[in-house]
């Protein structure tokens, strides 16, 4: 659906495996969420080939090979392609005749300067597609957030044409997943494997639908863990050379046996196509977020409380300025700062500290620690090992969340707020002396009504973003559940010009 770019390394582009169906030519090294990908009658020139195993005896029998035939077919039914649909967005505009004030006199109408509201499409139908994974038999499909974010419809179509209409269940954009539901009974679900038992050069598959070509499988080996590319909030890829393409977003990173050991989610890449290496998300981190999508609707994210860096690049950093640094390890996670009142500074965590393990597993990097913390949820104990002074400690402690409580989150119900919002007409604005805002238009009792907000009012920031369509708040809204503050700062405009600016805590449960 949308393709993210990333520099790293110089000039190589980073870029979501999923495919937008707009007729535009693939295109290198697009801004972060740019819709790239081509229509799939496009030439495309000369694309990797699927590695392919010799028609050959099991590894068993021939050193060296590797029979990933078996693995193939555990997995491709289970792969899913799935096409989204944005619907076309209309808006009430105001238009003037550009002949009226011309010929308008001279034929004695008497209307000149009248205008009038017209309806006027301001986006375009758009389709995208890419791959889901069926993890349960009752119709449960992971993919990711990129894919089905903001789509009107959707549709999944499994690997024997069977299709249907697929609804959200529950979106993650810190981790770039998805999980959608399909009613059906019996559907080919995957074996899900352990992504921390994949070790470096195993071979895996690539499960998917590149370029629309579906139930494509490609090979190779992975190339590393714990990789961290800045491109989500919470990750820690699989690396691997199995072709991923566009499309393939979504799709499944399988073992040597056919488990699910990964979601693919984006390649590595200087021309938008595959050039060398894929990233999935491992399944420790995906079986997390599905089940609290399934239970509430929304990620339970536990939060350390610390910021810092990997022990590797502050050690750099401090050669970089003539400073030598022995801190007693070489590996770990360098803590920069302790937030105040959360789960680190209960433990006892301080600026210098090294991170070195989590309840014994050990932590070399920081997508290890993210990846650790992302399987827990607030309230859970966690049990931390640090080096202070070049002496190792270990600390418990009750996790916490972003709120700073061990208590359960749930997502907040757009109805609370008892409001019906449009984006203003471009004959108010003209009137009101406004570029943008949205109108109430109709008011029950609810939040907005217990803040002071009355009918015909027009909200113009919450939070700080600007309110120029209904997603706007809705975007607003979700971000403050998720914030430590959990409140909406609104700042509105009467009729009559009259500022207004209020509070709504989402705490209130009312």
């Amino acid at each position: 659906m949308t393709q993210k770019t990333k520099n790293w390394l110089g000039a190589i582009a980073l870029v979501l495996s999923s495919s937008i169906l707009t007729g535009a030519a693939m295109r290198p090294a697009m801004n972060r969420y740019a819709a790239v990908d081509a229509d799939p009658s496009s030439p495309f020139g000369t694309q990797p080939a699927a590695m392919t195993m010799p028609n050959a005896a099991p590894a068993a029998a021939v050193a060296g090979l590797v029979d990933l035939t078996t693995a193939a077919e555990r997995s491709v039914n289970s792969v899913v392609y799935i096409k989204v649909t944005q619907n076309a967005k209309r808006q009430m505009v105001t238009v003037r005749d550009p002949f009226e004030d011309f010929f308008g006199e001279f034929f004695g109408y008497g209307n000149r300067g009248q205008r009038r509201q017209q309806e006027v499409e301001t986006q375009p139908k758009r389709q995208g597609a890419g791959s889901g994974v069926i993890i349960s038999a009752d119709g449960y499909i992971v993919t990711n957030n990129h894919v089905v974010a903001g789509a009107d419809e959707i549709l999944v179509k499994l690997n024997d044409n069977t299709e249907y209409k697929g609804r959200i269940i529950g979106l993650d954009e810190t981790t770039d997943l998805a999980l959608v539901k399909v009613e059906a009974k019996g559907l080919p679900a995957i074996t899900i494997g352990n992504s921390d038992d994949l070790r470096i050069g195993e071979w895996v598959l690539a499960v998917g639908n590149p370029f629309n070509l579906t139930s494509t499988v490609t090979a190779g080996i992975v190339s590393a863990k714990a990789r961290s590319l800045g491109a989500n909030g919470v990750e820690s890829f699989i690396q691997t050379d199995a072709a991923i393409n566009a499309g393939n977003s979504g799709g499944a990173l399988v073992n040597e046996r056919g488990e699910l050991v990964g979601i693919n989610a984006m390649l590595y890449s200087q021309t938008g196509s595959y050039s060398g290496y894929g990233f999935a998300i491992p399944t420790t981190i995906m079986n997390k977020v599905v089940a609290d999508l399934k239970e509430f609707g929304i990620v339970q994210r536990a939060i350390l409380g610390v910021r810092g860096m990997d022990v590797t690049n502050y050690i750099d950093s401090e050669k970089a300025k003539d400073k030598e640094v022995d801190l007693g390890v070489q590996q770990g996670v360098y803590i920069d700062d302790v937030e105040a009142k959360s789960t680190a500074a209960e433990l006892g965590l301080q600026k210098g500290d090294v991170i070195t393990a989590i309840d014994g597993k050990e932590v070399t990097k920081m997508a290890e620690l993210q990846e650790a913390l992302s399987q827990r949820r607030p309230g859970e104990q966690v049990k931390v090992t640090f080096v202070r002074n070049k002496k190792t400690r270990t600390e418990t402690a009750t996790l916490r969340n972003a709120q700073g409580g061990t208590e359960v989150m749930e997502e907040v119900d757009i109805d609370l707020f008892g409001a019906q919002l449009k984006p203003l007409s471009d004959e108010a604005k003209r009137e009101l002396a406004l570029s943008y805002g949205l109108e109430v238009t109709a008011l029950k009792k609810g939040k907005m009504q217990e803040a002071g907000i009355t009918k015909g009012m027009i909200l113009l920031q919450v939070n700080d973003r600007e309110m120029r369509a209904v997603e706007d708040f809705e975007e607003a809204v979700k971000a403050a559940n998720q914030s430590s503050e959990r409140t909406l700062w609104i700042r509105a405009v009467t009729q009559s010009g009259r500022r207004v600016a209020t509070a709504i805590d989402l705490n209130d449960k009312k």
